[in-house]
C-alpha cells in the first residue's frame, strides 16, 4: 500500500518531545511518507532541525519546513499552515500541535481540505465545536483521533480490564495530580498560557479526567475550579496552580490538582499520579498508579536532566529514545504507542476503504465503539469538562453542570 503524508502543525515542546521522533520513525519503517511541519516563524523549525536527539535517533532524516529555515526569525506568518494543508493530497494526516485555544481553527481548516487528524489533547474548548467536528467526520468519512496518550499506558488498560470485570467495585472517591516542571515557564508556554485562555486543569488536568472516564466509563455530571494566578519571566498573567472537584454521576468525586511548579532541581521530571478508591459488597477496592517514579533512578556525571539535575527518576514507559535493530534509535513508550495508534489506524482506514466513503463511515463507527483511541464521538464528555472548568475557574470556583439532556451542555448550579 501506499505511503500516508504528514503535515505537523506547530514546532513547539511537544512536536520535539514525542510527535516528530514518532512521525521519524513511522516514515522510515515504511508508513509515512513526506513530512511537513508549518509554525509561526523559522525560530522552533530550526532548533527542531538542529536537536541532537533527533539527529542521533533518525540520521539522514529531516522534514519540509513552512516557512524556510532561510527565513529571517522575526518574519511571522500566523496563516501559512492554511496555505500548506490546501498543497495536501486529499486524506493525508493533518497533526495538529498548537495552543489550546487554537485547535478549532486548524481542525476545522484540515477538514474542509478534507485531510484526517491527529489533534493532541483536548480536542477543542467547547462542546458545540467538538459536535460540529463529529458531525463532518461522520459525513465525510475523515478520522479525528485525539491524542489522550495515558490511555495506552499499560497501567490504564490493565485497570480498564479488571474494572470491567468487576475487580475493585465502584469508583467512589479519588485523587489525581500533575505538576509539570517550573522551566516550562520559561518556555514559549508564558507567550499563550494566560488567564485568559487556558488553565492548567484545563491542559494537563484533562488527562485524569479522560483517564477515569476511560477506566470507569462514568460520565462527569459537575467541575467546580479554581486557580492560583502568577506572573511568567514575561510578565504575562497566568494560572500557574489548580484545583479542582470532578463529581461524576454515580455520585463519586475526583479531586485534581495541576500546575506549572515542580522544582527543577527535583528528582522526577513531574509530579503526577492517580489514586481511586471504590466500593464493593462489604470491601473496598483500590486502584494505584504512582506516574512520576517507574522504579528506575540514575545519577548522571553531568546535570543532563529534564530541569538540570544530575540525580532523576527516570520513567521509562512515557517516552524514551532505545537501540533497536535498526539504524539510529528508536521511540518507544506509551506516547508513541499512541501516536502510532491513530497514524496506524487512518492507515488502515485508507489502504483498505479508499475512496468508499461508506466503508470509511463503518471503519471509523467501529473505532468509536471500540473505545480506545479517543475520537469525537467518543470522548466528548472531555469537552464537557474543559468548558466546565474554564467557566469555574474564571468565576472563582463557582460550580458547573453538565447536562446531558436533552442536548448536552453546561450552566451553572
Amino acid at each position: 500500500m501506499g505511503k500516508i503524508d504528514v503535515t505537523i502543525v506547530g514546532g513547539g515542546m511537544i512536536t520535539n518531545d514525542l510527535l516528530l521522533p514518532v512521525i521519524y520513525h513511522l516514515q522510515r519503517t515504511g508508513i509515512i511518507g513526506q513530512i511537513h511541519i508549518s509554525a509561526l516563524n523559522s525560530e522552533p523549525l530550526k532548533k527542531l532541525r538542529d536537536n541532537p536527539d533527533l539527529q542521533q535517533s533518525f540520521p539522514g532524516q529531516s522534514f519540509m519546513p513552512h516557512p524556510d529555515f532561510l527565513e529571517p526569525e522575526k518574519n511571522c506568518y500566523p496563516e501559512l499552515y492554511k496555505e500548506v494543508i490546501s498543497s495536501m493530497k486529499p486524506r493525508q494526516i493533518v497533526v495538529v500541535a498548537m495552543p489550546d485555544n487554537l485547535h478549532y481553527d486548524v481542525v476545522m481548516e484540515a477538514l474542509k481540505n478534507n485531510q484526517h487528524v491527529l489533534c493532541v489533547k483536548p480536542l477543542v474548548l467547547h462542546y458545540k465545536q467538538a459536535e460540529e467536528i463529529e458531525q463532518i467526520t461522520r459525513e465525510e468519512g475523515l478520522f479525528v483521533g485525539v491524542e489522550y496518550h495515558k490511555r495506552f499506558d499499560r497501567r490504564s488498560l490493565m485497570a480498564k480490564r479488571s474494572y470491567q470485570l468487576g475487580h475493585f467495585g465502584e469508583f467512589v472517591m479519588g485523587d489525581a495530580k500533575l505538576i509539570e516542571p517550573y522551566y516550562y515557564r520559561h518556555s514559549n508556554f508564558q507567550n499563550w498560557f494566560t488567564t485568559d485562555r487556558t488553565d492548567p486543569f484545563v491542559y494537563i488536568g484533562c488527562h485524569y479526567v479522560d483517564l477515569v472516564y476511560f477506566i470507569t466509563g462514568l460520565r462527569p455530571v459537575e467541575v467546580s475550579s479554581e486557580g492560583v494566578k502568577g506572573r511568567f519571566p514575561n510578565g504575562n498573567q497566568g494560572f500557574l496552580w489548580s484545583d479542582a472537584r470532578v463529581k461524576f454521576e454515580n455520585g463519586a468525586i475526583l479531586s485534581v490538582t495541576n500546575g506549572l511548579g515542580y522544582p527543577d532541581a527535583g528528582a522526577g521530571s513531574n509530579d503526577q499520579g492517580l489514586l481511586m478508591y471504590c466500593e464493593g459488597d462489604d470491601k473496598t477496592g483500590m486502584i494505584k498508579h504512582d506516574d512520576q517514579y517507574r522504579g528506575v533512578a540514575y545519577c548522571y556525571l553531568e546535570n543532563i536532566g529534564p530541569g538540570g539535575s544530575a540525580y532523576n527518576y527516570v520513567s521509562p514507559d512515557f517516552f524514551r529514545f532505545v537501540p533497536w535493530e535498526g539504524e539510529g534509535y528508536k521511540p518507544v513508550g506509551y506516547g508513541p504507542d499512541s501516536v502510532s495508534a491513530i497514524i496506524g489506524s487512518i492507515k488502515y482506514i485508507e489502504d483498505n476503504a479508499g475512496d468508499n466513503i461508506e466503508k470509511r463511515r463503518r471503519m471509523i463507527e467501529d473505532i468509536d465503539k471500540k473505545g480506545i483511541i479517543a475520537t469525537p464521538a467518543n470522548s466528548f464528555i472531555n469537552e464537557l469538562v474543559v468548558e466546565a472548568g474554564r467557566m469555574s475557574i474564571t468565576s472563582d470556583g463557582r460550580p458547573v453542570k453538565i447536562l446531558y439532556k436533552p442536548e448536552p451542555h453546561v450552566e451553572f448550579r
